[in-house]
């Protein structure tokens, strides 16, 4: 590793329900860091990083001169007295947003925020939201937060934010909706299922983040829905599973089946897609990431055992599938460890790399492609599942109703049968005279 002060990040950028939505993702090569994706709550943490001097590259004299004419024209002649440092931070963001969608520039602020959300938890109210036919839309309300507590539901849309109207920009809603802890923020929602309007005041906390939830469908096979990658997701997975097995063993027989939903899932922190998928596979490779710089090539290997053994596996999967978790469905797919069903995943192949600048500002920068064991690059192209489902992509819902992990289901049962159960024979005696 070297020393330059970089962490990778993955951006995922996911389309739910037929709606854009961007999510930035933490990759951190020399120590894996929480994510929490378009997720407002949680507590802040500092993150240690290391310099690396890079060479600078010098400007010519004509470049200097176009550079000073035009800061002087707009100094001169702009309707407004703009601040020179605002100028140059304006001229900088230009140049590196042109270079592609990912890649940007982070002034102070935004390169705190980015540490911050790094935590994986941090002061807000608890929700995970998304943009759907023009509305901010909540996907649903975190565990043991002021908005599960203030009665917030899945799909619930916000109206209003202190009064004031949403509109479409969803980091724009997200800002209004932060605050410290303990500060208060007034929401006006409606419930999908009535034009109702609903006036709630929230306090704001901080809130722990649950990535992976689980459920045993029926007697032989369990269900492990990951929303997103943190840090700590292959171990809250290996829990699940755990939890799943021990509600298990209430019953007769063996966990013949495992269905782990990742739709709607925008990626999150490289090390912990591999992670899950190291706890699946008993060898094998997981990723290679293609880059110019030495430390963006790299290529992540499966490790000896796995947590699942004898276990069949079926991956959901859907448009809104993007970065990190096409990395672990690309893994199981192509080390035929599951079968994938669902749409064409998004295709989000990028790595971006947060690159800390000597002023306390950073660059966010696009600096490899990564590609599935196969050697698949799927970047705009997405991953096929082995079964393709038609119509639009469906929100993840109960697993005892969702009609696709019922689809799921009816393949893992196909797939691992559960055992015959034994016929008891009741034989009558006949009397006789």
């Amino acid at each position: 590793m070297s020393d330059r002060r970089r962490i990778l990040w993955v951006l995922a950028v996911g389309l739910v329900s037929g709606a854009s939505a961007a999510i930035v993702i933490l990759k951190l090569i020399a120590q894996p860091l929480k994510y929490t994706p378009r997720v407002l709550p949680s507590r802040p943490v500092q993150i240690a990083t290391k310099i690396r001097e890079t060479k600078n590259e010098k400007l010519s004299s004509i470049d200097i001169q176009r550079l000073n004419e035009i800061l002087g024209q707009v100094h001169r002649e702009y309707v407004d007295d703009v601040p020179h440092e605002k100028l140059i931070d304006a001229a900088v963001r230009g140049m590196v947003t042109g270079l592609d969608p990912y890649s940007t520039y982070l002034d102070r602020n935004e390169y705190a925020d980015i540490r911050s959300r790094a935590a994986g938890s941090y002061p807000g109210i608890g929700i995970e939201i998304t943009i759907e036919n023009s509305l901010i839309k909540i996907l649903r309300p975190l565990a043991n937060s002021p908005a599960a507590r203030a009665g917030i539901r899945d799909g619930d849309i916000i109206v209003t934010i202190d009064q004031k109207p949403v509109g479409t920009d969803i980091d724009a809603a997200i800002e209004q909706m932060r605050g410290p802890a303990g500060s208060r923020v007034r929401l006006t929602v409606r419930h999908p299922a009535s034009a109702e309007l609903i006036d709630l005041s929230l306090e704001r906390a901080h809130v722990e983040v649950q990535s992976v939830s689980g459920a045993l469908l029926d007697t032989h096979y369990g269900y492990v829905r990951i929303a997103y990658f943190s840090d700590t997701t292959p171990a809250d997975f290996i829990e699940a599973v755990a939890t799943i097995k021990k509600e298990k063993s209430i019953t007769a027989g063996p966990l013949l089946g495992l269905i782990l939903d990742l739709r709607n899932n925008p990626g999150g922190v490289l090390e912990a897609a591999t992670g899950v998928a190291d706890a699946m596979l008993e060898r094998g490779t997981l990723v290679t990431s293609f880059g110019r710089a030495e430390d963006a090539r790299f290529s992540i290997k499966s490790n000896p055992g796995q947590a699942l053994v004898g276990i069949e596996m079926v991956v959901l999967v859907n448009g809104a599938s993007a970065s990190a978790s096409e990395i672990l469905a690309g893994a199981l797919k192509d080390n035929n460890r599951a079968l994938l069903i669902g749409r064409r995943t998004y295709g989000k192949g990028l790595v971006q790399s947060i690159i800390s600048l000597s002023d306390g500002r950073a660059l966010k920068l696009t600096t490899s492609r990564y590609a599935t064991p196969s050697g698949a690059f799927i970047n705009e192209r997405g991953i096929i599942p082995d079964v393709l489902l038609t119509g639009p992509d469906v929100l993840p819902g109960d697993p005892e109703t969702d009609v696709e992990v019922l689809v799921a289901l009816q393949e893992l049962r196909k797939r691992a049968p559960p055992p015959m159960q034994p016929r008891i024979i009741a034989r009558s005696k006949k009397l006789r005279k």
